[in-house]
């Protein structure tokens, strides 16, 4: 692996994927890569590391390279690129394989202390804290984030200079068709968070207790002498810390747990809101001092951080004076969390969520949860789901249920058009907060909506 020189990858502009180019280009390789044509979150990043996808997908975009790192989507190790390489015996590893091969440092001839963010939810905001703190600290880590871009990091891939590489932990397949491995089985870490457990991906795994029991496994893997940071709170992360040997630090709003929420940030002034959001920071703090950072260090770097992309992001105002933010929420718990905190940011403001679902799998599964998440918003509009690129459809059921079971206080609109023809023709004004949300294109609807100068 010391050897490459040149890396393609295919899917290149996925949340996984873009990062994982970027490092590699700041690492002095030669970097290409393709995807569809589709407008991507991550299209800027890319811009900006001067890395140009092709567009589609055939045997000449494989030029001469050293390795192939594919996505699970775009069919995976099916993809035609991904056929040729192997015809050529070019090395083909999967994106959730390569973050751990690039937190080994193998491929770069080095060793990287490891940090490793999982959960299901929260560990993109968790992993941009960490990676601020440590790098307003003057630590150059190198950093792998779920994004496209996060303030004050930037990109979300870099290639530092420092010990340390932090990377977000997916909880997802490696290759849905052909390997089942969890991608977080790929990394080995010496600090591990796991910010809470839920049941989500039922294309995955058949119950929450075998998603707890995944997780457990991917702690058992941290060495003699690394540390498991978690949420006390959670109650199956209380299951996970009874079968857990290896060493623990806790945090939470609860005072059983080592470090309370409340005590560790009070006074603190924050640029985010929303308790889970204090929970993330709380584990970025226990992380800085694990590391060996002061406290007053480790809050300088909490303070610093500001916004992530797609994460309760402010995108402006229209005209009339309506505010519009975007988040990437997309399971019941986290639309229940996030839409409370702008209840409690916006107490007097009358709260619209735009809703898209994400897969067709998660939805039918979780279709009670999702209908019992929007009790803090005045009206949900709810669109068709955004099927994966990984799925097929599942005709057996429509949003239009799901709207109607919500009741007087929601709208079926099927599509992104259909929205903002609707948001145009009424009378939003100042008083009034729009929320674009889900894992898939919604936050398009945005664009296609006039801001104010």
């Amino acid at each position: 692996m010391n050897k490459i020189k040149s890396i393609h990858f295919v899917g290149i502009k996925g949340v996984g994927m873009a990062p994982l180019a970027i490092i590699a280009k700041e690492a002095g390789m030669k970097v290409t890569g393709s995807d569809i044509s589709d407008e991507f979150i991550t299209d800027t990043a890319l811009k900006k590391a001067k890395i140009v996808p092709q567009e589609g997908f055939t045997k000449n975009n494989v030029g001469v390279v050293d390795l192939v790192i594919t996505t699970g989507a775009h069919g995976g190790f099916d993809n035609i690129e991904v056929l040729e390489a192997r015809r050529r015996h070019i090395k083909v590893i999967t994106q959730g394989e390569a973050v751990g091969v690039f937190m080994n440092g193998e491929i770069f001839d080095r060793k990287f202390v490891g940090i490793s963010v999982t959960g299901t939810h929260g560990k993109t905001t968790t992993s941009a804290m960490i990676a601020t703190l440590i790098k307003v600290n003057g630590l150059d880590p190198s950093y792998l984030i779920g994004t496209a871009n996060a303030l004050p990091l930037g990109a979300p891939g870099h290639y530092g200079k420092g010990d340390y590489f932090v990377a977000e932990a997916d909880e997802y397949v490696t290759e849905p068709n052909y390997d089942n491995t969890i991608k977080y089985m790929w990394q080995r870490p010496k600090i591990a968070v796991i910010t809470n457990i839920e049941f989500d991906h039922p294309d995955v795994y058949n119950s929450l207790d075998e998603t707890r029991r995944k997780f457990l496994e991917f702690a058992n893997q941290l060495p003699k002498n690394g540390t498991l940071i978690t949420c006390g709170d959670d109650p199956q992360i209380k299951k996970l810390l009874a079968e857990f040997k290896g060493r623990r630090i806790t945090y939470g709003i609860g005072q059983g747990n080592d470090f309370v929420v409340g005590n560790v940030l009070e006074g603190v002034k924050l640029s985010f809101f929303g308790i889970h959001n204090r929970l993330n920071a709380t584990a970025a703090f226990i992380v800085g001092l694990e590391i060996g950072l002061s406290k007053e260090q480790i809050i300088n770097g909490i303070v610093r951080f500001k916004s992530l992309k797609r994460r309760s992001e402010f995108i402006g105002t229209l005209p009339a004076g309506v505010q519009l933010f975007d988040d990437y929420a997309h399971h019941p718990t986290e639309i229940r969390k996030t839409l409370r905190a702008f209840k409690e940011k916006f107490p007097t403001k009358r709260i619209i969520c735009i809703f898209q679902p994400h897969t067709y799998s998660r939805t039918k599964s979780l279709f009670e949860q999702f209908s019992n998440s929007f009790g803090d918003v005045d009206l949900v509009i709810l669109t068709n789901v955004y099927s994966s690129l990984r799925e097929k459809p599942d005709l057996s059921f429509s949003m239009q249920s799901m709207a109607d079971k919500i009741g007087k206080e929601s709208l079926f609109l099927p599509e992104l058009n259909d929205v903002v023809k609707y948001i145009q023709a009424q009378n939003y004004g100042k008083n009034d907060i729009i929320i674009t949300m889900g894992a898939g294109d919604v936050y398009k609807i945005n664009k296609k909506l006039k801001m104010k100068n």
